[in-house]
């Protein structure tokens, strides 16, 4: 099993926790958005930050977070962050429709090694961070991290998508219009970056989702 997001600011502060850390592995379900049950932050703190900051996400397999690798070693895949303004709180936003713009990806990384992006996540213990561009606007947030597992992807439904939802206030940004896609919608089965064999010295990665927007 892989495992769960976390912030740094605290064990599971501002984060939608799943009820385990099982993947999801339907692309059309709704639980792809924040995983399972996290269509809604109730009870969930918001973390106020400006535009332009430097977040730290952590990730983990199991609570006690010693003894064994931040995510299982055999479960490599790709490392990608979204992020999606809330109509109006970031606790009531469901996610749901074209809201989110990709922010962050790292994929295979270096073919010789066959060194994925969730290599580098477990050299770091588990950490991975992220800018949030500039020119977001000020408002609220879900910012959602995602580790594609892809050990047993040749094949579809095979891929394991691991999420992390959390929930963020910008308290200062600009006035960009990033451009948005569905999660849902976005991703599909035949997608070459979620049905694929990484296996017989795979040399190319295709991250699937749309391109990262800077800002």
């Amino acid at each position: 099993m892989c495992g769960r997001t976390a912030w740094t600011r605290g064990y599971n502060n501002y984060v939608r926790i799943p009820p385990n850390n099982n993947p999801v592995t339907d692309v059309t379900s709704t639980d792809l958005t924040c995983n399972v049950g996290g269509t809604s932050g109730t009870g969930v703190q918001t973390l106020s930050v400006a535009a332009g900051t430097n977040l730290t996400l952590e990730w983990h397999q199991h609570a006690q977070r010693t003894g064994e690798d931040a995510i299982s070693g055999g479960h490599k895949g790709p490392v990608l962050v979204y992020i999606a303004k809330a109509p109006t709180t970031a606790a009531t936003f469901n996610g749901q429709g074209a809201v989110w713009t990709k922010i962050y990806q790292s994929g295979l990384i270096t073919p010789s090694s066959q060194t994925w992006a969730s290599d580098i996540v477990n050299a770091n213990l588990g950490k991975h961070s992220v800018v949030l561009p500039p020119s977001l606007p000020a408002g609220e947030y879900l910012v959602r991290a995602e580790i594609i597992a892809l050990h047993v992807a040749a094949t579809y439904p095979g891929a394991q998508f691991y999420i992390g939802c959390a929930q963020i206030k910008i308290t200062s940004g600009g006035s960009a219009v990033p451009p948005k896609v569905a999660l849902p919608g976005a991703y599909h089965s035949s997608d070459p970056g979620i049905t694929v064999n990484i296996y017989n010295n795979l040399q190319n990665y295709t991250i699937p989702g749309p391109a990262v927007w800077t800002g």
